[in-house]
Formats: C-alpha cells, structure tokens, sequence
C-alpha cells in the first residue's frame, strides 16, 4: 500500500488492520456480526508505488487484488506474484514481505474473521478471480476513489461485505471445524500466559476433559499436540517481540515462557532456521 496521496501517510500494514492510506471501519476488538467478519478497511491506489514491508506479521486477514504486475510477496522461499490473474488472501499470523517499488494498482481489504483456515490449507490461499468478484472489485474501486475524504461509507462496507462473502465462499478454501468452546478457552488462555507454565495436565483440566481425551481433541482442532501448540505460540510472539521491539533477546525469552536464552534460541532455530539474533539483524536489514 503506497501514499500516493500526499496528504496522507502510509503506515504499513503490520500489527495493525489500518494502512494509513484507506477507508476505516470497525477497530480492533469489535466482535463480527451475522456473516462471521469485522472489516476493518477497505482501500485502492491506483498507482500504488510503496510495496516495499518487510516482515509483516499482522494478526488480521488480507486481501489483495492487483490490477496490474509488479509487486510481489515472499512467504519464506516461496515469491508469490501479485497478478491480475489472481486473487490473494492472506490469514493472520503469517509472516511475509512486500517488494515492489513500480507503480501498480492495488486494491485491499483488511478484516477479521471467526472461521479459521485448515491446517492443510495453502498459504497465501491463490484464486482465480470469478465475474462477479471482478465486478464487485471495481465497483468498490470506483467508490474508494470517489470518496474523496475517506469516510467509511454505507456502500463502501456493504460491497466489501459481499465480495469477502462470495469469496470465502469458495470451495476452494478449506475450513477448520468449529472449535469446541472450552478449547477455544484454552486456547486464549495459552495465548494470553505464554510466560506462564502450561502443561498437557493443566490444560486438560481447564477444558474439562481427561487428558486422553483432551489431547485428541486438541489435536483434531489444531493440528498438532498442546505441547507444540504452545511453542508454536512462543515462538510466534518472540518473532512478534524481536521484530517490533528493543528487548534484549534475554527478555524476549523470559517474557515467551522460555528458562533461558540457549534453550529459546535452539528451538526458534529449529522452528525458524535460524537463531533469534540473526533472524532480528536480517530483518532491520531489509528496512
């Protein structure tokens, strides 16, 4: 997303769903309405000549649709084009770079949503943009532009509406099944005390489950067992911390739940290839 409006500056689109440079809807922590999403913005540039951010790692959804080539996305060695030949949708907590300086058309939409993708789904989820899609896509397009002082309008968030419904609506796309609510209790408990002890044992207790039991269900719903689970989730916020903090790496490992450094830095290298210090210097590199 670029600032070609000077009046405007572009804050990028990292741990945050506003831009800077498009039309603003529901903050953060408004819960979705009937239909599952919260948008949060929705904007185009037609000659959107900044695409250069690296390491975005936003806990939002996004949408993507470029009207011509010329930026590109790296998920870690995978470079994705984006095409007029594709949509791209984008979950949260992905982490990813921008690159692409050459003006081009970019339309976007950034929201929240309850439903959460497979783990056997492809990231960036790629799709061939239907007629209907495309319609809507231009409709908005023609509205972002008309909107000359960027106040969330009515047709605004009811065309972004329909064309996330229509999109996600893809059988393309691959859904988890809904998550039992004491896991998903669970689940924000591990989130919300990563540097806190968090053991299979304990877990299962807050569920209510046996840990037999528990330990089936955790792993149908997420894929992996409670104990990889929470260090997938330390090992994410770390990234999170290394990225968009200055803790010394000492304390990103206490605030993760991590003993000590040398332990943190085995596993983030296993989860990662490679070591919390070189994965911080390569990123301010590329800034």
């Amino acid at each position: 997303m670029s600032d070609s409006i000077p009046s405007r500056v572009n804050l990028g689109a990292y741990d945050r769903p506003f831009s800077g440079v498009g039309i603003e809807y529901d903050p953060l922590g408004v819960k979705p309405g009937r239909t599952g999403i919260t948008l949060h913005e929705a904007g185009y540039l037609p000659a959107n000549n900044r695409w250069n951010f690296p390491a975005v790692f936003s806990p939002f959804w996004r949408f993507y649709y470029n009207g011509a080539r010329g930026h590109c996305m790296l998920f870690g060695e995978r470079m994705v084009e984006l095409t007029p030949a594709q949509l791209v949708i984008i979950p949260p907590h992905s982490l990813f770079h921008c690159l692409g300086s050459k003006p081009v058309p970019t339309f976007w939409l950034s929201f929240s949503l309850t439903r959460k993708p497979s783990h056997n789904q492809s990231i960036p989820i790629l799709l061939s943009p239907r007629d209907t899609e495309l319609c809507l896509i231009r409709d908005l397009r023609e509205l972002v532009l008309a909107d000359q002082n960027w106040e969330p309008t009515d047709a605004i968030y009811r065309n972004s509406l329909a064309l996330l419904q229509v999109v996600l609506s893809r059988p393309e796309l691959r859904w988890q099944p809904p998550v039992p609510e004491n896991l998903d209790r669970v689940r924000q408990h591990v989130e919300a005390n990563l540097k806190s002890k968090l053991t299979a044992p304990a877990l299962a207790r807050r569920a209510g489950w046996s840990i037999a039991s528990f330990n089936r269900n955790f792993r149908r719903h997420f894929g992996s067992t409670p104990a990889t689970y929470v260090t997938q989730m330390r090992v994410r916020e770390a990234a999170r911390l290394l990225l968009h903090t200055d803790e010394t790496i000492d304390a990103v490992a206490e605030l993760t739940g991590f003993p000590n450094r040398a332990y943190f830095s085995r596993v983030f290298k296993r989860m990662t290839d490679e070591a919390p210090a070189g994965f911080r210097r390569r990123q301010q590199q590329q800034e």
